[in-house]
């Protein structure tokens, strides 16, 4: 890491904790030179980069001032929403559109959460030890690969749950097709078609055609965007509706972006214990939070195998590879049951490889450089949409992964929003996708997990002039 890169995250910190406040003085360069023990010329990069990000301004003759920053997102809890009435065909348009125009070259892809760049896997190390591993046994192309699945991966996924406070045991873990998959293997082994599931709201487009698919019901539940969902109305409707199973992301929430505390995460935990339903907890961005120590999986806090907890490697370092897993808790036999009757199994190579992977130690300074990659992609995004979108545009401010959510204010109809930024070749995900209901439509979430060249700063000036020219239309 550069000198100047530290001196970044440091006032980046400081900022984003607090400590310093709008319109506050920051130390000139040569004070700061000075107090760090550093170069001028250090100091000068770090300052010029905290310009770029939108995070401090030189002022004449004054010095350098912290920016005005975003409003944050509002709590604007809605009552429960059973059974949302959103057609799916409409959203299964939609989502159809951006896959077919995101593999167009000449479209800008703000809207999928698929990281594009060298910077985002580690594709040489990978590329070996895949060779390494078909050199000791070129047997890998005449074996069938049965679950559970690689066991030198599944070990190295129970050592890593050590680190989000879970002691899992290998033979527990269940190798799958990605986070998807093991979503949905989950959900069949906790429940029955018409069960009741409850998911967060707004949340991951992809969960309420999955439930719908499996013939569930579904509730949405009103979901805060600094500390996640409501638990007071979470026990209500598990009482009223005897809901059998909930679905969270609590880590890097898609979209909000938070990450649950942790007293939240034990009290769900005793909930589900107590009322007896699943918790199928997505812990993807769960390795991706910005602060340390990172916070426990709610998994941790669960004894009697009421929580499951998934994840995959797909944005992190393999994507193609589609490597996920799954530990089903109480619910293992038939989760083994349904993998097997389903996919059968995942590829040993390729699995092999992650496993590999970790064994080595590669996997922590990768995470390590992501961290601070995305934390600064965030900070330099949210910093052109405050200078890009209507007055009164609000941000979410994650604390993990590289989404984030934005609230226009209202009358902004983020629906024609994307059709008009369609036709400009931008691609944006209206909050609808992200709903199953009408009570986002004036909410955008934009993912940043690309390189930002000027093709995409310019994209996102864009979408703000775009979206200020639909706000006066409407407000005429």
């Amino acid at each position: 890491m550069y000198i100047y890169e530290s001196i970044v995250d440091e006032i980046a910190a400081l900022i984003s904790s607090g400590q310093l406040l709008p319109d506050s003085r920051i130390p000139s360069v040569r004070e700061y030179a000075s107090l760090r023990k550093v170069s001028v010329n250090s100091v000068k990069n770090a300052y010029r980069m905290l310009e770029d990000q939108g995070l401090i301004v030189a002022r004449p003759q004054s010095g350098y001032y912290v920016c005005d920053v975003l409003p944050s997102l509002k709590n604007t809890p809605i009552a429960p929403i059973y059974n949302p009435v959103q057609p799916l065909g409409e959203q299964s348009q939609l989502l159809a559109m951006l896959v077919d125009k995101q593999q167009d070259s000449r479209y800008t892809d703000l809207a999928l959460a698929c990281p594009s760049g060298e910077h985002f896997y580690p594709v040489n190390r990978l590329r070996k030890l895949t060779s390494q591993l078909i050199r000791t046994d070129p047997a890998y192309y005449m074996r069938y690969a049965l679950p559970p699945g690689s066991a030198r991966l599944r070990a190295q996924i129970a050592r890593r749950g050590l680190l989000l406070g879970m002691n899992l045991v290998a033979e527990d873990i269940l190798i799958t097709h990605g986070t998807m998959d093991a979503l949905s293997i989950a959900v069949k082994s906790c429940s029955r078609p018409g069960d009741v599931i409850a998911i967060e709201s707004p949340t991951f487009f992809n969960l309420t055609p999955l439930l719908k698919n499996l013939e569930r019901q579904v509730v949405c539940l009103p979901t805060h965007p600094q500390s996640g969902l409501c638990l007071q109305t979470l026990e209500k409707c598990v009482i009223d509706k005897k809901i059998t199973a909930l679905i969270t992301i609590p880590s890097g929430h898609n979209p909000l972006g938070f990450v649950m505390p942790e007293e939240n995460r034990r009290a769900l935990a005793k909930m589900a214990a107590q009322y007896q339903f699943a918790i199928i907890e997505d812990a993807m961005y769960a390795e991706l939070q910005f602060n340390a120590p990172l916070i426990a999986n709610i998994k941790a806090f669960d004894s009697e195998g009421w929580v499951m907890v998934c994840a995959s490697y797909t944005k992190t370092i393999a994507p193609d590879f589609r490597i996920g897993w799954l530990e089903a808790g109480r619910f293992k036999e038939q989760a083994f049951h349904q993998k097997f009757t389903s996919t059968v199994a995942e590829s040993a190579l390729l699995s092999d490889t992650l496993g590999l992977f970790l064994e080595n130690g590669g996997y922590d300074l990768h995470l390590r450089h992501l961290r601070r990659l995305y934390r600064r992609q965030l900070d330099r995004i949210r910093a052109c949409i405050a200078t890009s979108f209507p007055e009164g545009t609000r941000v979410s401010n994650p604390q993990a992964g590289f989404i984030l959510w934005l609230e226009l204010p209202e009358g902004c109809d983020t629906l024609a929003l994307f059709h008009a930024a369609l036709d400009e070749h931008i691609l944006c995900m209206p909050g609808l996708i992200c709903s199953g209901n009408k009570a986002y439509n004036h909410c955008l979430r934009l993912a940043v997990c690309f390189d930002l060249t000027d093709r995409y700063r310019a994209a996102i000036r864009r979408l703000g002039q775009l979206a200020g020219l639909h706000l006066h239309q409407s407000r005429q």
